[in-house]
């Protein structure tokens, strides 16, 4: 495994092959949606030591995990997929672990993060609905227009009859 900030790819096919961690790991790669699936190839990740403070622990290990991945170059998403989810998340995706002590859980939890913000921008989302304002909000607003026009009024010099 990288240590020391160094980069590399993504966990070996040995590590995940089976999937038994239940966080939509892959044999071919990380599952993000029934029909997307990221090539361990493509996710890049690098091991950096924590910032903060934690002792001589975090001082010498490197338990920090930061996933990323560039979409521009995503042969696994569709041209329109590809657009949205570049459109809302930008050309290259990242995501960052290091809460835990272990960098192998800090790793699961960056590829977690990672699928989970993929999923979110490839979901399509709902158009908005225009609604006419409620009774109530319509007269707060009035009486705070009045309000306002009151306001206004008393700031007036007084008017010479």
């Amino acid at each position: 495994m990288a240590t020391g900030g160094s980069a590399g790819r993504a966990p070996s096919h040995g590590e995940h092959d089976k999937g038994e961690h239940g966080n939509g790991e892959h044999g071919n790669g990380l599952r993000v949606t029934r029909s997307v699936v990221i090539p361990w190839e493509e996710i890049s990740w690098r091991a950096t030591s924590p910032g903060g403070p934690g002792g001589q622990h975090a001082n010498r290990r490197s338990t920090r995990v930061e996933v990323s991945v560039d979409l521009e170059q995503a042969a696994w998403l569709g041209p329109r997929q590809r657009a949205r989810v570049i459109g809302r998340l930008g050309p290259v995706v990242r995501a960052v672990a290091g809460e835990h002590r272990s960098q192998a859980r800090n790793r699961e939890l960056a590829l977690e993060r990672l699928a989970r913000r993929i999923e979110g921008a490839l979901r399509p989302r709902a158009p908005r609905v225009p609604t006419s304002p409620t009774l109530g909000a319509t007269e707060r607003r009035l009486r705070e227009k009045r309000q306002r026009s009151e306001r206004k009024r008393s700031r007036r010099p007084p008017d010479e009859e």
